[in-house]
């Protein structure tokens, strides 16, 4: 359980003992008490601690309490204030009231009674408190929004800006599904996640999934949940992504690898917004909006009857097209400086940076892995630099050859080259690393303690 930050209350009387009587009354409860027996002692106070609660005497020596509230109201327009005094009238009541005093006593009181006042004002003081944290959240929600895209969403590329351009227009739906089509390693999460975090779902869930990725038999589980019991394994009741996801998103990636006789029972969820676990009867509710993803030519996915016309109609009401990096070359300068900063702070290299000659070449890479690619490279390239310049050889790819043909060339240098095989065949590969290690001749054994041997993530990151 979180603790609840202490309510601050500044005692302000010319009576010492008073002062100090109350303070102790507030000794371990969950409230923290300061003293003031003067007005300028009570100012101090209050310029430095952010005190919540001021009681305040309207006797003061050479002070007034109502001009001190007049002048506390405007200061500290959030504080709550409560008058105290022993000789008070009906018009000093209405006097503090009218200058925004939450309350008024008269003395002498009970202790219970101050109490009593406190929790009143203290359940007004948790319900703002509470507003201005939620106000907060969405200012950072906000915050790491734009953070979000200056670190993903980087291009200067007509057909990049076009991209989010659609994906804003797509946020401002939120209950229209979304495809988005793209070869690996575009960025088609990101995209999934902008539209997600600029919509009016953004305080929900979002929640990933690879469609491919999920074992056949588990897939209708995973969806749809299961109640205890319903099959062997099932040792509690389980909620599914549709049900998890409600009032979030949902995002499908590799939805064209779907099982085709899952894509009914996706196909009706999305129509009727109601599912129902594997081994009940009992119908659920729920509120999902779908964004999908693929790499494949979907027409031909639906041409070859392994994908459903009628699923791709309702998961493709609105639809964006990632273009290839080698579609957008003028990206490839400011994606690579951007990686190059990531990785040399991540690897405590904070000087490194990219020379000049690098680009040209590498514009004229057709990069089939895409922005995963360019990525990968930068972070290779970091690892292993020994200057603080990363030149041509830096990033040994097809048509990038060093004008030097000596033996320091990276041409031959048997350590990037394997790193930067590996990451082509796992790019290939779609990161299947069976597949990954065939296509290298190696035993998927010896291609994980590569992998491990060069930091190489297991799997792909959009």
């Amino acid at each position: 359980m979180v603790k609840t930050e202490k309510i601050k209350i500044l005692i302000v009387d010319d009576e010492k003992q008073f002062t100090e009587e109350l303070s102790g009354f507030f000794q371990g409860s969950d409230y923290e008490s300061f003293e003031a027996n003067t007005a300028d002692e009570g100012r101090k106070i209050l310029k430095n601690n952010d005190i919540d609660l001021l009681i305040l005497d309207v006797r003061l020596p050479g002070a007034n309490g109502l001009d001190i509230l007049k002048e506390v109201k405007i200061q500290y327009p959030d504080m709550e204030v409560i008058i105290i005094s022993a000789h008070g009238d009906m018009d000093t009541v209405i006097k503090a009231m009218r200058l925004g005093a939450f309350d008024y006593m008269r003395k002498p009181f009970r202790y219970i009674d101050i109490q009593i006042a406190i929790e009143r004002t203290q359940k007004y003081l948790l319900m703002h408190r509470k507003l201005k944290q939620m106000e907060e959240r969405n200012s950072l929600i906000s915050k790491k929004l734009e953070a979000q895209i200056d670190r993903q969403f980087i291009g200067v590329s007509p057909q990049i800006l076009e991209v989010f351009d659609q994906a804003i227009i797509a946020s401002k739906y939120p209950d229209s599904n979304v495809l988005i089509t793209g070869e690996s390693g575009t960025g088609k999460e990101n995209i999934a996640r902008i539209i997600h975090y600029s919509s009016s779902r953004k305080d929900h869930i979002f929640s990933a999934v690879n469609s491919s990725a999920i074992t056949e038999t588990l897939l209708e589980s995973e969806f749809f949940g299961h109640k205890k019991g319903s099959f062997t394994g099932a040792i509690n009741d389980k909620m599914g992504f549709f049900e998890s996801c409600h009032q979030g998103t949902l995002f499908l990636d590799e939805i064209a690898d779907m099982p085709f006789n899952l894509q009914a029972k996706i196909l009706r969820a999305t129509e009727e917004k109601v599912i129902t676990r594997v081994g009940d009867t009992k119908p659920i509710q729920t509120d999902f909006r779908i964004i999908s993803a693929t790499n494949h030519d979907i027409d031909k996915r639906v041409e070859k009857k392994k994908f459903r016309l009628d699923l791709l109609h309702r998961l493709n009401t609105l639809h964006i097209h990632m273009p290839a990096l080698r579609e957008r070359a003028e990206d490839i300068k400011p994606l690579l400086t951007h990686f190059v900063d990531v990785y040399a702070t991540k690897f405590n290299k904070p000087n490194v940076h990219v020379s000049r000659e690098v680009f040209e070449p590498l514009m004229k890479y057709d990069f089939p892995g895409n922005v995963r690619e360019l990525r990968n490279m930068a972070e290779r390239a970091v690892i292993l630099c020994k200057s603080n310049v990363l030149g041509i050889n830096d990033f040994p790819v097809k048509g990038t050859k060093s004008a030097t043909t000596d033996e320091s060339d990276n041409s031959v240098n048997l350590k990037i080259n394997e790193l930067y095989l590996i990451q082509k065949a796992l790019s290939k590969a779609r990161y299947n690393h069976q597949a990954a290690a065939d296509a290298l001749g190696i035993h998927r054994d010896a291609l994980g303690r590569k992998m491990k041997k060069y930091n190489i993530k297991a799997a792909p990151e959009e």
